[in-house]
């Protein structure tokens, strides 16, 4: 028994070598790579977050949960771990907010991943699909055109539509048939007869 004692005795004595290299190693990859991007984290932050007397504050959370991070495992590319802990920290804090101002979502916009974004060529695709839609709308009759918006765009139900208008349901439902029928043909050129 009083081998078992001193066995337990050696594992609660202080702290291998390796553990505090590991805690060493640490502090200087933080050192090393973490802390010279101070200025361009504050600048992210300071660009991304509208309250500029909370960037000193931020730049301390995100060295605490990189510090906290890393000490489970330390990442490859300490730069795009930081932005993205930043990131992610800005994401949390306007999640936390009760009030969500137009300001901050539309900031919060722009740190998305460009991945996120579509191509050039499919934002021209999209203008030119919707200027289209705008002439084929355009040749609509003018109730039918009102029916097919307040239906697709607007989003209303038929019944709503019919009482907004003073006509029946069938009728609605009759313009909406045909409104559909007409843009189908003319956007994706169906019977042109």
């Amino acid at each position: 028994m009083t081998d078992n004692v001193d066995s337990n005795r050696d594992s609660s004595r202080p702290p291998s070598a390796s553990a505090a290299v590991t805690n060493a190693a640490l502090r200087d990859w933080f050192v090393r790579e973490v802390l010279p991007l101070e200025a361009a984290l504050t600048q992210f932050l300071r660009h991304n977050w509208r309250n500029k007397s909370d960037i000193p504050d931020l730049v301390q959370e995100v060295y605490a949960r990189v510090y906290e991070a890393a000490r489970k495992e330390m990442p490859d590319q300490a730069k795009s771990f930081v932005f993205t802990t930043a990131h992610n920290l800005l994401i949390d804090r306007v999640r936390r907010e009760k009030i969500v101002q137009f300001e901050t979502v539309s900031e919060l916009d722009t740190l998305a991943i460009a991945a996120d974004e579509p191509a050039p060529d499919r934002s021209a695709i999209a203008r030119d699909e919707l200027r289209r839609l705008a002439v084929a709308l355009d040749r609509l009759s003018p109730r039918t055109r009102e029916v097919v918006t307040m239906r697709r765009i607007e989003g209303l139900a038929r019944a709503e539509i019919a009482q907004r208008l003073g006509i029946t349901e069938v009728t609605v439902k009759w313009h909406l048939n045909e409104g559909l029928r007409a843009l189908a043909d003319d956007l994706y050129g169906g019977n042109k007869s």
